[in-house]
């Protein structure tokens, strides 16, 4: 028997924790997830990731978005949306997806502690339950995916009903007429233009000049002219003076002089790495600015040999899907366990009104590096399918080396954005050609014919390539005509 009560524990049940503990447990080892909430789940399920796509979806389905092209813009599927109508979905996603958890973790022997971990030294952890008891535990290793909490500056007055960061945004009582969200982040954009789809009137404020600067900048372009014609009122370079909390209202004044007025404002400015409360001092391990835990990239082990870290604790990326990839590969690394390491590429998702996906490089990450490149562009509304669903916007750009003819990168803003991208990490991953989309059939008719119109963009642009060249024959020399006799 080993001198420790588990082989791992993982502090935190979010996507990477999760992934990390069933990998655990169909390693056969023991396994424990300590969570201070007796809901697993994490931020990922419970205020974060599958809360918001679920408000996303509900807000789309319930305002008749998608058919407002050929009906018009007063076309609605239910009249009047309360916030309980938001709600009803919302509660059933997160009821099944918390069934689905533990049913995950009882089918892989996985043991649950909810309550407050910290660790008391380098090999033991104490958990503090909300019913005041305590209980210690040991492991040989040990995974830190905490997750993140929002960042709570002193200067907004956060009352959890009219001033509220993105955790409590959810609990709204009722859906303002009216809505400021400060930070156009993933977070702030995917609220501000979920909301400005149900006609709320939005004011989203960027203090920086420019927002999502990640994505491409002829991505950023044509999505900054849909969600203004959407009615999001977008202020860039607007810093904020004050915030006042005025009963039913906030008032907001900017550095510029600007004054705002909303029913509802939402801080959606960061998050903070949810370490405060770990005691990492006494392990030995350090945190940046924003409380996030520093690891190699391809272990996810920290300083400390047995002590590894992962999901948005981390930082960047900080998404879901690159969290559940990163548990997996720290538990087998933690287990010594050979496994496939991570691809180079994975696609970005935001989900917001329309979607924004990218997978590879930007236009500007290639003029950067000095590779000289082609582009392949597709409008939606260039393909029947989207005629059909009434496509008005939307956009697939592609970016391909002129020397290797392999993809670089594609971005896409639009419906289905998210889905589709998964088509160009394939390709990225495969280290696949302009040529794939010339050459290949797709389903007819779909969005996703969208690759063969800006594959074929691109290589009516893209140099010959030698194989193809059309060479013309020398001419034969003129036959002599014949002496007459």
């Amino acid at each position: 028997m080993s001198k420790y009560d588990y082989d791992l524990i993982i502090i935190g049940s979010g996507p990477s924790g999760r992934s990390a503990a069933i990998q655990a447990g169909k390693l056969k080892r023991r396994v424990l997830v300590i969570d201070r909430k007796d809901r697993f789940g994490g931020v990922s399920v419970h205020t974060g990731t599958i809360p918001s796509k679920t408000l996303r979806e509900t807000v789309l389905n319930l305002s008749g978005w998608r058919e407002r092209s050929f009906y018009g813009r007063s076309y609605r599927v239910k009249d009047q949306i309360r916030a309980e109508d938001l709600k009803a979905r919302l509660h059933m996603t997160l009821d099944h997806e918390v069934d689905v958890l533990e049913h995950q973790f009882n089918r892989n022997h996985v043991e649950t502690l909810d309550g407050l971990a910290k660790f008391i030294g380098p090999h033991e952890v104490e958990v503090a339950t909300d019913a005041g008891e305590t209980t210690r535990v040991t492991a040989a290793k040990f995974l830190i995916a905490t997750g993140t909490k929002t960042y709570r500056p002193e200067y907004v007055p956060f009352n959890g009903k009219t001033v509220v960061d993105g955790d409590e945004f959810l609990e709204m009582a009722e859906i303002p007429r009216s809505l400021v969200v400060i930070g156009a982040g993933v977070i702030g954009v995917e609220y501000a233009t979920m909301f400005s789809a149900l006609d709320v009137r939005v004011t989203l404020i960027e203090p920086r000049d420019t927002f999502l600067d990640f994505i491409d900048s002829r991505l950023i372009h044509d999505f900054t002219h849909q969600i203004r014609e959407n009615g999001v009122d977008l202020r860039l370079g607007s810093a904020v003076e004050k915030i006042e909390d005025a009963g039913e209202h906030v008032e907001v004044t900017l550095e510029n002089g600007r004054h705002l007025r909303a029913e509802m404002l939402l801080f959606a400015a960061g998050r903070m790495g949810a370490t405060s409360k770990l005691n990492l001092d006494f392990v030995g391990l350090e945190t940046d600015h924003r409380n996030r835990i520093k690891v190699d990239r391809k272990t996810y082990q920290t300083s400390v040999s047995h002590i590894y870290a992962t999901g948005d604790v981390i930082g960047h990326p900080s998404l879901a899907s690159t969290s559940l990839q990163q548990g997996r590969v720290a538990a087998c690394h933690a287990l010594e366990t050979p496994t496939l390491p991570e691809s180079p590429w994975y696609p970005y998702g935001i989900y917001s009104v329309p979607e924004i996906s990218t997978c590879g490089m930007s236009e500007e990450e290639l003029q950067e590096r000095g590779i000289p490149y082609e582009v392949g562009v597709a409008r939606f509304r260039e393909t029947s399918r989207g005629h059909i669903m009434g496509l008005e916007h939307g956009m697939l750009k592609m970016l391909f080396s002129l020397k290797t003819r392999r993809v670089l990168g594609v971005q896409i803003v639009g419906e289905g954005a998210t889905e589709l991208i998964h088509i160009a990490q394939a390709v990225l991953n495969l280290k696949g050609t302009v040529d794939y989309f010339v050459q290949n059939t797709f389903n007819y008719p779909t969005l996703a014919e969208a690759y063969k119109i800006a594959g074929l963009d691109a290589f009516n642009r893209m140099p010959i390539p030698e194989e193809f060249k059309v060479r013309k024959q020398p001419a034969e020399p003129a036959k002599k005509e014949a002496k007459k006799a």
